[in-house]
């Protein structure tokens, strides 16, 4: 995988979604030991939607789980969910509650949106599988209206610690095999940690919503470090 570039890259990226749909959430509630739930809730509190019905775009949106949190919190806001990979947001449209939620096919470096359209755009570990990082946040910048937010939830490169061998023991060994065991694709969460190690840090990401435009940013470290929040206003 850390040969791959650009469009192969992409393809790789999304043939592995689809092969993982299927038990996609499943696994995110073993390997987080359920912690994924509450960190989307955070992400969706940091928005800050307007009472009436905002338009959220949740970007990467996979299966959904931003775009009902989003409904739970916010009841008249009205969720778009956007996903290049068909199968996990097959899978999405089969939960209860996801007739609420509107659905497009699309990628996240060329945003099918007029500038200017969204009160907040959201995603859930997207950003480090983008193939155009500044291009991705620059589309998020100009889809959103004025005021706006951009929130993500991602992996993130963690400090070295007394705790480091203990989580590179749970993502290299722990996660592949469970992977394996409940999915069937232990390639599939060998690229997870792979993925996460060669993201950037918390504060690498702030410079580049900086340079996409983006002001009042800032971040939460999560996880014993390896997961973060970011968010910023246009």
């Amino acid at each position: 995988m850390s040969d791959l570039t650009g469009t192969t890259q992409a393809k790789y990226i999304q043939g592995m979604f689809a092969r993982i749909a299927v038990r996609y959430d499943l696994m995110n509630r073993l390997m987080t030991l359920g912690q994924d739930r509450r960190w989307r809730t955070g992400v969706i509190k940091k928005t800050d939607l307007p009472s009436h019905a905002g338009l959220l775009l949740d970007l990467g949106a996979g299966t959904g789980d931003l775009g009902l949190e989003a409904l739970h919190w916010f009841p008249a806001s009205i969720p778009v969910e956007v996903d290049f990979t068909l199968e996990m947001m097959r899978v999405g449209q089969e939960r209860p509650g996801s007739g609420a939620l509107r659905w497009s096919a699309a990628d996240a470096l060329n945003l099918p949106f007029p500038d200017e359209t969204f009160n907040a755009v959201v995603s859930g570990f997207l950003l480090r599988n983008v193939i155009d990082l500044p291009q991705s946040l620059n589309e998020q910048y100009r889809v959103l209206k004025p005021g706006g937010r951009m929130v993500s939830l991602d992996t993130t490169r963690p400090r070295r610690n007394l705790l480091s061998p203990f989580v590179y023991y749970y993502m290299h060994t722990v996660i592949p095999l469970l992977g394996r065991l409940v999915s069937g694709e232990e390639n599939a969460y060998v690229y997870l940690p792979d993925s996460s190690e060669g993201f950037l840090s918390a504060e690498e990401l702030v410079s580049l919503m900086s340079a996409a435009g983006f002001g009042s940013i800032g971040f939460q470290r999560l996880n014993f470090g390896t997961i973060a929040i970011h968010w910023g206003v246009k």
